[in-house]
């Protein structure tokens, strides 16, 4: 495998020079023709081109290969509705701008901090459904399908988790991609009794002590228990 080919195929993507992207990527696979990422970087950029057909053959050969690539079915959902011609499809993500829609105290924009490999930035799209992985002192943003895309502030981490632990709900989309950039909404859908009256993002500026409990710098963090493993 070629990784300076590999990076450059991500590096496109992540600019979106499609057509370029399809001759790294073509050339890539004259070598190693089964090579999933390359075929799924492929089929993206046949999509954003509007080449349907030969995004669904593309599409079609990852799945020959690996029945069960999350990426691959994605792709291969949305396709079935894509018109030959239509550019600029994403890969899998109905985007609905509404879901973007800010509500004082229960919606915030996140920039992530250490963010993941570019090889996950190429398969995720504004719009796309992520997740959070709580850890004793962090909070992580992974796909569905477990795979790492980044960190929240530590401030933003320390107050969140205590809100999860008390029975909030929050929804995670991603709303911008960069190479170096990514954003998130975040958005509470459910809150506990125990949060009920409190915010989960006050619209004032707080500062927190990296790893300092909320409850010693907010008076209005709910008040939980925190007894938790130690390690990530």
């Amino acid at each position: 495998m070629n990784s300076s080919a590999n990076q450059t195929a991500i590096n496109l993507a992540l600019a979106g020079k499609w057509e370029e992207a399809v001759k790294v990527n073509l050339e890539i696979l004259t070598v190693t023709p089964d090579d999933v990422d390359a075929l799924n970087r492929l089929g993206r950029a046949y999509t954003e081109l509007g080449r349907i057909e030969e995004a669904r053959k593309t599409t079609e050969k990852v799945l020959k290969i690996d029945p069960f690539n999350s990426i691959a079915i994605k792709s291969q959902e949305k396709l079935k509705l894509a018109k030959e011609g239509s550019v600029g499809i994403s890969s899998g993500v109905i985007f609905y701008p509404e879901a973007f829609l800010e509500e004082p105290g229960k919606t915030k924009l996140i920039t992530l901090l250490n963010l993941g490999e570019n090889e996950v930035f190429t398969n995720l799209d504004p719009g796309e459904e992520v997740k959070f992985i709580c850890y004793p002192h962090k909070i992580s943003v992974a796909t569905l399908d477990g795979k790492y895309v980044g960190r929240l502030p530590d401030d933003i981490a320390a107050r969140l988790r205590n809100f999860i632990k008390a029975g909030n709900k929050y929804q995670v989309l991603i709303k911008s991609i960069a190479p170096k950039n990514v954003t998130v909404f975040v958005k509470e859908i459910a809150s506990s009794p125990k949060t009920a009256n409190t915010p989960s993002f006050p619209s004032e500026k707080i500062e927190y002590v990296s790893f300092t409990p909320p409850e010693l710098v907010h008076k209005d963090v709910p008040n939980v228990e925190t007894n938790e493993e130690s390690g990530d």
